[in-house]
């Protein structure tokens, strides 16, 4: 029949179990129990892992977790420019169509050699609508960074229904021209006229002059 060679843990237990701290003599660890120098040893290893998982591992982590946040912002960047290389035509078509679109505006601010021909425009829409043109007066111009304002004072006299096709017919001028402040009076009870008075406003191109 053979033997049985099973290993019996039983009295290395027993003895774990009889273990205590006070009987340790650490002047002379090596005639400490079996028992004793399991336990030490097993602290050891815990203090050992522990710590060299703070030493080493710990500062480790953290650079990964770094990386990770830097590989995530260097794909975003990354996107976005793809994005834009993938976009660039459609970006250059659209720079080209608004710079078309500011040479037209430009167009049609007047120079100053096209100013009196606007106050000219102006007034002759007064006489037909039918209105009675009291005042015209340019003011001095408004600097801008980017344009100069030409104010021109307005004043004149009609019926209602004149001094709004007037009103439509300066606004509906080739040149850019705005209108400001109205301010309408009664002129007498008997034939109903109106005064108008408007601050017009047409602008001119900054070249830097």
């Amino acid at each position: 029949m053979a033997k049985d060679n099973k290993f019996d843990l039983q009295p290395y237990l027993d003895k774990i179990n009889e273990f205590d701290v006070n009987d340790i003599d650490w002047e002379n660890m090596g005639s400490w129990p079996i028992a004793g120098k399991a336990v030490f040893c097993s602290v050891i290893a815990i203090a050992i892992v522990v710590g060299g998982y703070f030493m080493m591992l710990e500062p480790l982590s953290q650079k990964l977790s770094r990386e990770i946040k830097q590989e995530s912002q260097l794909k975003k960047d990354f996107e976005n420019k793809a994005f834009q290389v993938a976009n660039l035509e459609e970006y250059k078509a659209q720079m080209v169509e608004m710079e078309h679109n500011f040479e037209s505006i430009l167009k049609q601010l007047p120079r100053d050699t096209e100013v009196p021909g606007l106050i000219d425009d102006i007034s002759l829409a007064a006489l037909n609508n039918g209105l009675d043109l009291k005042v015209i007066s340019p003011k001095k111009q408004v600097r801008t960074e980017f344009y100069n304002e030409l104010p021109i004072e307005i004043e004149v006299e009609g019926d209602y229904h004149e001094l709004g096709a007037y009103v439509s017919s300066v606004a509906s001028l080739s040149r850019i021209v705005t209108l400001h402040d109205f301010s309408i009076t009664t002129k007498g009870k008997d034939n109903g006229n109106l005064s108008l008075k408007i601050l017009a406003k047409t602008y001119r191109y900054n070249e830097g002059d």
